[in-house]
């Protein structure tokens, strides 16, 4: 049963009522429950038992690049900040044995159907260290030949250009996805990020002009010193910069997690109906551009595979975020990169001491991760139906899961009533469904399936749901 896709509505005074601290569920369980109990050997367990699977599945390869040139102040990102570009040989070096050390664990007649660079910022490094390390990759692992692949990068447009991101094209990838944040030059100093509409334009049109099949951009509200005239100008250049996708983030100030953000004057910042209105002015602009409200913070051109997917009813979640690819195992190579490998997830070192370390000694650099439960599994599976496709088939979940979910569910169905009655969703014998109401609080109904959630952990692990 694939749901018709509906509209979202905004209402400030509903949603101001249910903006709580929430899991931003790109996995489940989530990274607060891994635990140092899954090591190295239990990685290679779970890789050995998804080789053997009667239809294994295709890779997903998540690579992070930690460093970067300056510090953005709000960044939650694991990062080093450094313009020593020689520190990049040094975690190469260690990446490489990395791949060295965990490719031979999966059969070679995987296909890598996704990449993705990520960090800190992908282009700290130079061409002729990404086609080293694409190099070393292809050696390793199959790359898919097939025209659907997704090879991605993230880009800093400051510490990029045109020449750059075209040699990126003949390197493989076929994604671009470019950070902006803000336009607003009080807001960019703000936090300490200057960058100028013609340098992103610029990255965006060399990724169009190279046959990038995909180009999306990252924008923030709730910085300090935002206003809804400023985000609205920003917005509007956005719209002309035509990406494919837009995200749209709210700013999580945790200034106790992440040190750069204490550079960030608490006073500065948006006010609670600011903050919303922030957001409600990107869901009318973009909308009236023609793109198409994904769900969390998601937008895409209607005729974008993210958009396709989601009438399909196809559309899946993972660490990435929505992923038309969700059906890959995900290897996570580099410092605190997370990878999802049948039914488990699987961390490294989240600093380079503990990472170089692990590897210098001839080891997997993982040191926590998680076996999913038998209840895991199944709310897995159900929070990501309310995530990807806002309904869920009671009877024929119940059916694939071998229970009655109205029983089994209990409890959380007691905490659906106040959303009932609110109007967040719906629920007859078969069928409960996210409603228009409820479209922007998805994190907000799936939290109701969540047995890990209480709500200290709430306040202090996750940032607020708009």
């Amino acid at each position: 049963m694939i749901s018709p896709v509906t509209t979202p509505e905004f209402d400030p005074a509903l949603i101001a009522r249910y903006d709580v601290a929430g899991p931003r569920y790109t996995s489940y369980p989530t990274a607060p429950q891994f635990t140092a109990d899954f090591n190295e050997t239990a990685l290679r367990t779970v890789i050995r038992a998804s080789n053997e699977e009667p239809i294994p599945r295709p890779l997903s390869l998540y690579v992070h690049v930690p460093f970067c040139m300056s510090p953005c102040f709000y960044c939650g990102c694991n990062r080093v900040i450094t313009h020593d570009t020689t520190k990049a040989d040094r975690y190469l070096e260690r990446l490489y044995r990395e791949i060295e050390l965990i490719a031979p664990q999966f059969d070679r007649d995987r296909p890598v159907r996704q990449l993705h660079f990520g960090g800190g910022t992908p282009n700290f490094l130079d061409i002729a260290r990404m086609r080293e390390l694409m190099e070393s990759l292809a050696r390793h692992f199959s790359f898919s030949h097939e025209s659907a692949r997704e090879y991605g990068i993230e880009i800093d447009p400051r510490f990029a250009d045109g020449a750059y991101v075209r040699e990126l094209g003949e390197l493989g990838f076929n994604r671009i996805s470019v950070g902006i944040q803000d336009f607003d030059p009080a807001v960019q100093q703000a936090v300490n990020r200057i960058q100028s509409f013609e340098q992103t334009r610029e990255v965006l049109e060399a990724a169009r002009a190279a046959s990038f099949g995909s180009a999306s951009v990252d924008l923030i509200y709730g910085l300090p010193l935002q206003s809804v005239a400023g985000f609205s100008r920003t917005l509007d250049q956005v719209v002309a910069l035509a990406p494919d996708r837009v995200a749209v983030y709210g700013y999580a100030h945790l200034p106790q997690m992440f040190k750069a953000q204490r550079q960030i004057e608490a006073a500065d910042l948006p006010d609670p109906a600011t903050r919303l209105a922030l957001f409600g002015c990107a869901l009318e602009k973009l909308s009236a551009a023609g793109y198409v409200y994904i769900g969390m913070d998601h937008f895409a051109r209607a005729d974008d595979e993210l958009a396709t997917a989601q009438r399909a009813g196809t559309l899946q979640r993972n660490f990435q975020g929505y992923s038309t690819h969700g059906d890959c195992d995900i290897v996570g190579l580099g410092v605190s990169a997370i990878g999802r490998v049948g039914d488990s997830y699987s961390q490294n070192a989240r600093d380079l001491i503990g990472y170089y370390a692990a590897l210098d000694a001839g080891r997997l650099p993982v040191v926590r991760g998680l076996q999913l439960d038998e209840d895991d599994l199944i709310r897995r599976e159900l929070i990501g139906e309310l995530m990807c496709h806002g309904m869920l088939d009671k009877q024929a979940f119940g059916a694939r899961h071998l229970l009655l979910f109205d029983d089994y569910f209990m409890r959380e169905r007691e905490r659906l009533l106040p959303l009932l009655a609110d109007g967040l969703v719906q629920e007859d014998a078969r069928v409960l469904r996210v409603t228009s109401r409820g479209r922007l609080l998805l994190r907000i109904i799936a939290m109701c399936f969540d047995a890990y959630l209480d709500d200290e952990a709430q306040a202090a692990r996750y940032s607020r749901v708009i």
